[in-house]
């Protein structure tokens, strides 16, 4: 099974199963990617925030016309600052974005619990890294991209390219298959491993 992908430069389509690192500036525009990635041949969608709360994430999802009667939002900010919240079949939380083992359970729960094509969005692995530490962060992202590949799903991950060693962003390379960068002038090539 593949999936339609609708990112410039990029391919037409990837198979199921594939995890795209999408590396960008720290001031980079990511929504447009983000959610053209999320609006395209999908039935549901996770988007796993660790950057933003979840009336945030609704209020881009709105602002791009991505069908939000399909998302499935996991906030890992507000339960930390302290924000009201409140659980729906849409919205869930986990403590803070340290909390990898609990990012992880809940993805698991979206497949067990969603049919048909599936996408996941982390943004972002380098706002995990800040709370938690890019080896968790690693590993982490190691066991979601399996769960990728167990469900016949396909993801993006958001990695700053400015706040990580180079070292740190060729050892999250190494992990994908397909790479994405967005440079600061808003132009995006793709990189197929």
């Amino acid at each position: 099974m593949d999936y339609s992908l609708a990112i410039e430069n990029a391919p037409d389509t990837i198979p199921a199963g594939t995890g795209l690192l999408l590396l960008h500036p720290s001031i980079g525009e990511t929504d447009r990617i983000d959610t053209d990635f999320l609006k395209t041949d999908t039935d549901y969608f996770l988007v796993i925030s660790t950057r933003t709360t979840a009336r945030e994430v609704e209020q881009k999802l709105e602002h791009y016309d991505v069908d939000e009667a399909r998302a499935v939002i996991l906030d890992t900010l507000s339960v930390e600052r302290g924000y009201s919240r409140r659980k729906s079949d849409h919205v869930h939380y986990v403590s803070s974005p340290d909390d990898l083992d609990g990012i992880v359970a809940q993805t698991r729960e979206f497949f067990e619990n969603h049919p048909g094509k599936l996408r996941v969005s982390v943004d972002s692995l380098t706002e995990m890294a800040y709370y938690a530490d890019e080896e968790g962060v690693y590993e982490a992202t190691k066991r979601l991209l399996k769960l990728l590949e167990e469900n016949d799903a396909v993801g993006i991950f958001h990695l700053s390219k400015e706040v990580h060693d180079e070292d740190v962003l060729e050892r999250f390379r190494e992990l994908f298959t397909g790479i994405v960068d967005l440079a600061e002038d808003g132009s995006v090539s793709y990189e197929q491993r």
